[in-house]
């Protein structure tokens, strides 16, 4: 594992804020390809940015190209929704993706009844390369990092995704025997989830006006940036 590895919660289409953490890992924490660099899932959707986030992330790949982006519930929706395997594919529109492709170039007024046909040629093949190359879940001799969390009825070698991408209360209030801490996103709170035996919660809720949160999980340093603000708070020893 690198020396360091940061790792950054749910953006739901919130561009602006990326932008400002990123730059600050870069100019402030000397952010390089030696860092490890992962990012929790559920980038499109609710925010008025899918579009900008995606675009933002393939570029910040070029640059960093080890970075691993893991696929949440919401890249697993829109999928579905252009006709890739993935779920709830019919619930899209009413579950924030009508925000996602009004960013596309769908009308606002007529967002929630777009059809497969209208978005798909408005999505770049880019864009739905990157999204079905995003990763389940990764492991590290110390951490599990996953989207939604894991089943602990299920060992790590037995996971399915609809647990990784969806699972929420059967994780969070069940103790697991991982022998590894468990760091996910996907169930938002004011405040990054540290009191959980070996879980760490990181999805603060951007997208309803709370924070981006990023955690470099070796240092035990917490960077978050407000929403609407162009600071970066920094906590040194969060946990």
């Amino acid at each position: 594992m690198p020396k360091r590895f940061f790792v950054v919660g749910d953006i739901h289409g919130c561009p602006e804020e990326l932008a400002i953490l990123v730059q600050h890992l870069e100019k402030n924490e000397g952010l390089s390809q030696s860092d490890g660099l992962l990012f929790i899932g559920d980038y499109v959707d609710r925010g008025p940015g899918s579009k900008d986030v995606i675009d933002f992330l393939i570029g910040l790949r070029a640059g960093y190209p080890d970075a691993i982006f893991l696929k949440g519930n919401h890249e697993d929706m829109l999928l579905s929704f252009l006709g890739y395997p993935g779920r709830e594919g019919m619930a899209y529109l009413q579950n924030g993706g009508a925000e996602c492709v009004t960013s596309y170039g769908i009308e606002a007024g007529r967002a929630k009844q777009t059809t497969r046909e209208e978005l798909a040629p408005k999505v770049p093949a880019e864009h739905v390369q990157f999204l079905r190359a995003l990763e389940s879940y990764v492991l590290t001799p110390d951490f599990v990092f996953a989207h939604a969390g894991l089943n602990p009825l299920r060992d790590l070698k037995h996971q399915v995704d609809e647990d990784l991408f969806w699972i929420r209360d059967e994780f969070i209030s069940n103790l697991h025997y991982f022998r590894k801490t468990v760091v996910f996103g996907h169930t938002p709170y004011e405040n990054v989830l540290f009191n959980l035996p070996y879980k760490i919660g990181i999805d603060t809720g951007l997208v309803y006006g709370n924070k981006l949160s990023c955690l470099e999980v070796v240092g035990h340093k917490l960077l978050q940036v407000p929403r609407g603000k162009k600071e970066v708070i920094v906590k040194e020893g969060a946990w």
